[in-house]
């Protein structure tokens, strides 16, 4: 029989919503990271509660992989539609086993019904524990470790409903060892002693978990897709973080009441999407005129209008970038794995604090909703330093300083008035129409931080690949993981890639890696090129190939793999 230690392998799942797909997913994930692999799960769900066609791409592989790749070999289909939705990803090398509509269909194929077998057993319930027995049963995984899972996950149910999905479990598993025994193929799993070390979170969590270590102690959102699981996170840990959760009645509610919380010393956040963000613009540039600090999470998703609301876009730059009436100074991060999520949402809250200005993490559902397994030791405590002071009698809010930072203090923190005005104001906070001085003075003073955060704190491209590159590949948010993956398998020498934790400002380095290509590529999930153009509008350099797409889905790495071999 033949021997085989697999690194690196895709298992999809596909059913209907409402058919427990996801729950099924979680479990294979859990028993496979048990079993020492690197773990990377990437959600395609349509917009409805039931019915339509979802899956669940689980990537186990043996070194660390964040990335979606389109090839399948193993779909587990639950509904007959199954195979007809994911036909484009399937080669002649997949094995399929569930049910569907296989006429025509040479692929090896173990037509498994698993409504049936759980009916059998008592209830139809069953059916997704008898699905993931027969995924690991096709691998030949010891039982032991999954069962005691199933004893653990179901205890609060009761001894009949644990001894029925063992029972359930072990069907399937049996099931699946037939599928394998028919290959002829003994698959063993090969893992990794140290993945004990790592910890699953999907990208909502790591954003909540980054603004805990930022100090983040005030939460008001309104719920909206994909960005409500940063909400659901904070609100689940509230009273074991100390965190004031608030499910505003509207996004202008949100966003204003969370200015009021930094107005009175919280350290406030607000999670939204586009459509959700367009109704907050007007209190980002309240934010920008009184200095109050913010951090606003976005997870973007494909517009205009509605659009396609559980799909992937990064097609909300420009509206960050833009966002609000006048002029005043913001910060914009786009983190690419949890690790990324969790140090920069920490440190967006120590910018907007430092600089009393809006500070944007911008994400995007692949992002968000996906599931990685993150080593442990990069989530490190973090401390974090309140920038307000004790305010003395003759406290100025908006003196004119060296730096273009004024002292901040908050009301009943000392002996001084803390007055905050949305109309231009002198330097305690009243009202002024001086436009000889006070009004050049305090744009000037607004814009001051710019200069600062590009010379103290921007934070540069992170480049891997090639050391002495002409080709220059960049990606920011998500494609951080893909595009490293493709520059490592294309076939194209002298390649390098430099993703972009911080979008607004840029880094003083970014031009002189940028000016090393002689050719520059950017990456991007929209139409034109949104980043692109920042680029050459911000720092000068020309961008020579754009490597765009706005059909709400992520790039995979055969996708890249092939345009980069073609650059």
């Amino acid at each position: 029989m033949e021997i085989n230690k697999l690194n690196d392998f895709t298992i999809v799942l596909a059913g209907q919503a409402g058919q427990g797909v996801d729950s099924v997913s979680n479990v294979i994930a859990h028993i496979f990271k048990k079993q020492g692999y690197n773990v990377y799960v990437a959600k395609d769900v349509m917009s409805r509660v039931r019915g339509g066609m979802n899956s669940v791409s689980i990537r186990i592989s043996n070194d660390r992989k964040d990335a979606f790749v389109e090839r399948i070999d193993l779909l587990v289909s639950f509904h007959i539609g199954g195979y007809k939705h994911l036909e484009n990803r399937i080669s002649s090398e997949t094995v399929i086993m569930g049910i569907g509509d296989f006429s025509g269909v040479e692929n090896e194929i173990e037509e498994i019904d698993f409504i049936k077998i759980a009916q059998e057993i008592g209830n139809r319930i069953f059916a997704n524990t008898v699905a993931a027995g027969a995924v690991c049963g096709f691998f030949g995984i010891n039982e032991e470790i999954p069962i005691s899972q199933i004893k653990e996950f179901f205890a609060r149910k009761g001894e009949e409903i644990v001894n029925k999905n063992i029972e359930a479990f072990k069907k399937g598993c049996a099931t699946g060892s037939h599928i394998a025994f028919k290959l002829d193929k003994e698959f063993v799993i090969s893992g990794r002693k140290d993945i004990e070390n790592f910890v699953f979170m999907n990208g909502a969590e790591a954003v909540g978990f980054g603004a805990l270590a930022g100090g983040c102690n005030m939460m008001s959102s309104y719920p909206m897709s994909p960005a409500t699981g940063v909400l659901t996170f904070l609100a689940q840990n509230a009273k074991k973080c100390e965190i004031l959760v608030d499910q505003a009645t509207d996004e202008i509610g949100a966003i204003n009441s969370t200015l009021g919380a930094w107005y009175a010393g919280a350290r406030g956040m607000v999670t939204t999407s586009g459509g959700g963000f367009c109704l907050m613009t007007e209190a980002v540039s309240l934010s920008g005129i009184t200095e109050t600090p913010i951090v606003i999470h976005i997870a973007q998703r494909p517009g205009p209008a509605t659009g396609l609301p559980t799909r992937t876009a990064q097609e909300d730059l420009n509206l960050v970038l833009y966002a609000g009436h006048g002029e005043f100074m913001r910060a914009i991060f786009s983190p690419g794995l949890p690790e990324d999520a969790y140090d920069l949402t920490a440190h967006a809250f120590d910018i907007a604090d430092r600089f009393q200005i809006p500070v944007f993490v911008l994400t995007d559902q692949h992002f968000v909703d996906a599931v990685y397994c993150a080593p442990m030791d990069k989530f490190k405590e973090k401390e974090f330093k309140n920038h307000i002071e004790v305010t003395k009698k003759d406290y100025k809010r908006y003196e004119l300083t060296d730096n273009g930072i004024s002292p901040r203090g908050i009301p009943g923190n000392g002996d001084g008035l803390v007055m905050v005005d949305s109309d231009e104001h002198d330097e305690q906070g009243r009202i002024t129409e001086d436009m000889e001085f006070l009004r050049p003075a305090m744009m000037e003073k607004r814009f001051f931080k710019r200069k600062k955060l590009l010379e103290e704190v921007a934070l540069p491209p992170v480049l891997s690949g090639c050391e002495e590159y002409d080709t220059l590949v960049i990606s920011w948010g998500t494609n951080k993981a893909v595009a490293n993956e493709a520059v490592e398998k294309c076939s194209k020498d002298n390649i390098a890639h430099a993703y972009f934790p911080q979008l607004f400002p840029f880094n003083k380095e970014a031009k002189e890696i940028i000016k090393k290509a002689k050719k520059v590529v950017v990456v991007e999930n929209n139409a034109v090129g949104q980043f692109a153009n920042l680029l050459t509008q911000e720092l000068g350099v020309p961008v020579d190939e754009r490597i765009l797409s706005c059909n709400g889905k992520p790039f995979s790495v055969e996708d890249l793999v092939e345009e980069f071999n073609n650059l």
